[in-house]
């Protein structure tokens, strides 16, 4: 065993669903897995064991010990050849898993909780871990198809790299193709100026066309040539990256973004397409933050 995937769990169907998609990560990593759960002491007082007038198995102790130990049987039974451990830690989710992912090379979180409100599409712990965790955070939602690529938003920033590079070795592991997608607008592509500064500006689409094409072949060269057997798809769509993103992961097994992205803001962690994909795709999101935003 040599990495290791953290499982976020707090008892729900949303984090038994995550257990068992993190249990597969682990088998295709040859990594061990730990089942985390966050324990929050509730507002108001209450014994930690058994009521003298209750059940035995009554108490907060008991009740966490029996959906730590459940998501753990659930674990075991995706895979079994996995070696799974478990820790309790008390805190806020979001701060214990945070610091649990600086050791680990992946952290799998549901996309709703047990304090989920009606009518919100993603937990708020599942949007903040994407944007302050140490490794790449996966959140499952929507429906993985199983044989369906694993599609990457590619945009050709520095930030961005590091989620080319993971998108490849899902698609690895999995046994997947790849697609890489590129989207522009004239709004978000700079102009490129003519050779000869006397011409004038060729046709703005046209132009930025090919000088999009050719910025998706360079983030993607390196890639290629470090994973020879992944089959990828270049795929160029002239519109709102969101929308080409959120209809690509209708066919997609797993649906991976930078955490930032060409213009982003200086000091914000999340990026608007970040977002809209943890709250709106079809598949389940894999969030990477570059290697500088994790220090």
């Amino acid at each position: 065993m040599g990495g290791l995937v953290i499982v976020g769990v707090d008892g729900s169907t949303s984090s038994l669903v995550a257990v068992e998609a993190a249990a597969r990560e682990a088998r295709l990593r040859t990594a061990a897995l730990r089942v985390v759960h966050a324990f929050l002491w509730p507002a108001v007082p209450a014994p930690l064991g058994p009521s003298p007038l209750g059940p035995p198995e009554g108490g907060l102790r008991n009740m966490v010990e029996r959906l730590v130990a459940e998501a753990v049987e659930h674990a075991r039974a995706a895979a079994p050849e996995v070696e799974v451990s478990h820790a309790v830690v008390t805190g806020e989710p979001l701060t214990v898993l945070e610091a649990q992912s600086r050791a680990a090379e992946l952290v799998v979180v549901g996309s709703r909780g047990m304090g989920g409100f009606v009518g919100l599409m993603v937990g708020s712990t599942a949007v903040h871990l994407a944007a302050h965790a140490r490794c790449p955070v996966l959140v499952v939602r929507g429906e993985a198809h199983r044989d369906g690529p694993v599609v990457v938003g590619v945009d050709g920033s520095p930030a961005g790299d590091e989620a080319v590079e993971f998108a490849f070795r899902q698609a690895e592991l999995h046994g997947t193709g790849l697609v890489a997608l590129h989207a522009w607008t004239t709004w978000n592509a700079p102009l490129p100026a003519p050779q000869d500064p006397s011409e004038p500006y060729a046709n703005p689409a046209e132009a930025l066309g090919q000088e999009e094409e050719r910025l998706l072949s360079a983030a993607l060269a390196g890639h290629q040539e470090r994973h020879p057997d992944v089959a990828v798809e270049h795929r160029m769509i002239h519109g709102p990256t969101r929308e080409a993103l959120i209809e690509a992961s209708r066919t997609a097994g797993l649906l991976v973004v930078g955490a930032r992205g060409r213009g982003g803001f200086t000091g914000l962690l999340l990026g608007s397409v970040s977002q809209a994909l943890l709250h709106h795709a079809h598949c389940p999101v894999a969030v990477v933050r570059g290697a500088g935003a994790r220090q």
